[in-house]
């Protein structure tokens, strides 16, 4: 769903780079990969959104539930997170009666 200025609006379970593009407080090497699990529908400045969501780390694993106030022209979808393949669980054996 486009928002002000044509900018697409963020759905919950999508996946965000929140760098400085989306706000000043993420400048320098301060970047963050956000799940979104919400879009606040409150008044904001024109173009603007609070987001609250889930920062994942380098493994797309939730660390904290974040709230963030963000320029909607300044966000971007995270690249995937590739995750090394998981090794089979080995196989149990059963008791024989």
């Amino acid at each position: 769903m486009p928002g002000p200025g044509g900018a697409v609006v963020p759905k919950p379970g999508e996946v965000l780079l929140l760098d400085r593009q989306a706000s000043v407080q993420f400048a320098g090497d301060r970047t963050l990969v956000l799940r979104v699990i919400n879009v606040s529908e409150r008044p904001t400045y024109h173009g603007w959104c609070w987001l609250t969501g889930y920062a994942l780390d380098r493994d797309g694993q939730a660390t904290d539930r974040r709230e963030v106030f963000v320029q909607l022209a300044g966000l971007r979808v995270a690249p995937q997170i590739v995750r090394p393949p998981q090794r089979p669980a080995a196989p149990t054996r059963g008791r024989g009666v």
